[in-house]
């Protein structure tokens, strides 16, 4: 699917849904089923890869520990079967909503331990917001379905030759912004700007082996993801680019953080923030333990995109 192909379909469903939610919601919703199909998709095929059959998968249930923590050891995050998109859209499943619900608390408590800066509140944008979309069960099921039923046809396979996640947000926004009778410009920086800068960061870290950088303003994560990109065809081993982030709106936060994992990035190497980069920028610390973990950020680049 090409890049008109997808803002067409993704314009037709944002149309559908004005009488639900505001315009500038839908994205919200979107963009959190689409990364729950994408977490749900690695799932099965890590299992698949470990000599799971599709018969098999029936098998991945909270109850089984042992598998429980197989799954988290190895991803930082475990779905039951039951929870799985692909069980969600298929033929024989009765969707209702307290499937989602049910789905997203099971998520939030079976973040592995190691995993919870990257994953937690991950999906608190999309769980509270669930009400908005009817003022009963059968009516937000309904409009669920068709997210559901749109997303599943959404590439997110890493094979494209854009970003979708990025694409599919700044696409929203300016549609949004346009309505609204303001620039776009004002929400987001255009793609051929972004890349370009990625061009020159990556030009004067070629010759690092080891490449730390760090966006304050960090929005959809894209800025991140083209300078990886630019940074990575000078260096030969994988998983060498460590990337800080840190944004100030929650729903935005979260973004960065689906962004980031969706291109692949381990997650090791994904160190954000939900802060006021004005009042309360790095140096870096826990929020729980700020006394015996502040220290001093130091990185290769610090890049943020103009207005």
């Amino acid at each position: 699917m090409n890049k008109q192909q997808l803002a067409n379909k993704i314009w037709a469903s944002a149309n559908k849904m004005r009488s639900k939610i505001e315009a500038n919601e839908y994205k919200d919703y979107i963009l959190g089923f689409i990364f729950y199909k994408f977490l749900s998709e690695q799932e099965v095929r890590f299992a698949k890869d470990n000599d799971f059959t599709d018969a098999d998968l029936g098998q991945l249930k909270e109850e089984d520990a042992e598998t429980v923590n197989w799954v988290q050891n190895n991803l930082g995050y475990f779905i039951a079967y039951d929870n799985l998109y692909s069980t969600w859209t298929s033929k024989d499943f009765d969707f209702q909503i307290a499937n989602v619900r049910d789905a997203l608390s099971a998520f939030t408590r079976l973040i592995s331990p190691t995993h919870k800066k990257v994953f937690s509140g991950i999906f608190d944008t999309l769980q509270t917001g669930l009400k908005k979309l009817g003022t009963s069960d059968a009516e937000q099921t309904r409009a669920v379905s068709d997210l559901l039923s749109l997303i599943k046809d959404i590439p997110m396979n890493g094979r494209q030759d854009y970003d979708v996640l990025g694409f599919i947000y700044e696409y929203l926004i300016s549609q949004f912004a346009a309505n609204a009778g303001k620039k776009a410009g004002e929400f987001y920086t255009p793609h051929e700007v972004s890349l370009l800068m990625s061009e020159i960061v990556a030009y004067h870290l070629k010759d690092r082996s080891q490449i730390e950088i760090y966006d304050p303003t960090s929005g959809s994560g894209s800025l991140l993801i083209n300078i990886g990109k630019s940074v990575a065809r000078h260096i030969q081993q994988d998983n060498c680019i460590k990337y800080y982030a840190q944004e100030l709106k929650q729903n935005t936060y979260n973004l960065t953080r689906m962004n980031l994992i969706m291109r692949g990035i381990v997650p090791d190497n994904i160190i954000a923030r939900n802060g006021d980069t004005l009042k309360d920028d790095w140096p870096y610390f826990d929020e729980n333990d700020k006394e015996n973990t502040y220290h001093p950020l130091h990185v290769d680049a610090v890049v943020s995109n103009p207005p």
